[in-house]
C-alpha cells in the first residue's frame, strides 16, 4: 500500500513537473515572437525615420525615452555586424522591457553621434548571442538618423557586473557592446563579456 502511494505520488510530481516544463517553452516561444515582431515593426518606422531625415526641413529629433512604449524618439539606429550575422534594432535605455525587445542604449554615456564612449547592452540568450563568436577586428556598422558609424573591435573582455570602469572615456574607444557571461550560463550570469570597438569612419 505505501509502495503504491509513493509511486502515485511520484507520477503526480513527474506530471507536474512536465507541465511547468510545457508552461516555461510556451512562456520563451510567446517572448521570442513578441520580440520577432517588434523587431519586424521596428525596422519598417527606422526606415521611415531614415527617409525623412532626406527630406528638406526635416530635424534630428532622436533621444530620449526610456522603452519600446515610447514612440519614435526612443529610436537609436540599428546595429549590424556582417560577419555574426547580428542585426538589431537599438533603443534608448536598459531596462528589462527594453532588452527583451531590442538592444538599449545605457542612458548616462554619450550617444553614437557624440564624442565619448557610446555603450550598448543587449541579453546573450538573444539578439547579443552572436557575440560569443566576436574577434578582434570584425567591423560593426551602426546606422542613425545622425549619421552611418563604422567600428573596427580593438578588445574583448570578461569583467565583473561592477567595473563601470569600462564605459568610461577612452581615446581609442568609441562604442562598447555589454552582455552577460558566460554565455552557457544558465540563470542570473556572474560576469559581464565587453567589446570595445574605435570608430573608423563617420558619413552623413
Amino acid at each position: 500500500m505505501a509502495a503504491h502511494t509513493g509511486r502515485r505520488g511520484l507520477r503526480c510530481i513527474e506530471r507536474a513537473l512536465i507541465a511547468t516544463g510545457i508552461l516555461c517553452l510556451a512562456w520563451v516561444e510567446a517572448a521570442w515572437i513578441e520580440s520577432a515582431l517588434f523587431q519586424r515593426d521596428a525596422r519598417k518606422t527606422l526606415d521611415r525615420m531614415l527617409v525623412a531625415t532626406d527630406l528638406p526641413g526635416e530635424g534630428h529629433g532622436w533621444g530620449g525615452g526610456s522603452g519600446p512604449d515610447r514612440g519614435t524618439d526612443a529610436f537609436i539606429g540599428q546595429l549590424d555586424i556582417p560577419r555574426l550575422g547580428l542585426s538589431v534594432v537599438v533603443l534608448q535605455g536598459d531596462d528589462d522591457r527594453t532588452l527583451r525587445a531590442a538592444a538599449g542604449h545605457l542612458p548616462d554615456t554619450p550617444l553614437p553621434w557624440e564624442e565619448g564612449n557610446a555603450a550598448l547592452a543587449g541579453h546573450r540568450d538573444t539578439f547579443f548571442r552572436p557575440l560569443r563568436s566576436v574577434r578582434e577586428g570584425d567591423e560593426i556598422q551602426l546606422v542613425t538618423r545622425r549619421g552611418r558609424f563604422e567600428y573596427r573591435v580593438r578588445r574583448l573582455l570578461v569583467v565583473g557586473p561592477d567595473d563601470i570602469w569600462v564605459l568610461g572615456p577612452s581615446s581609442d574607444v568609441s562604442l562598447t557592446l555589454i552582455t552577460c557571461y558566460p554565455f552557457t550560463y544558465v540563470g542570473s550570469a556572474p560576469q559581464r563579456f565587453i567589446v570595445q570597438a574605435e570608430r573608423i569612419s563617420r558619413s552623413m
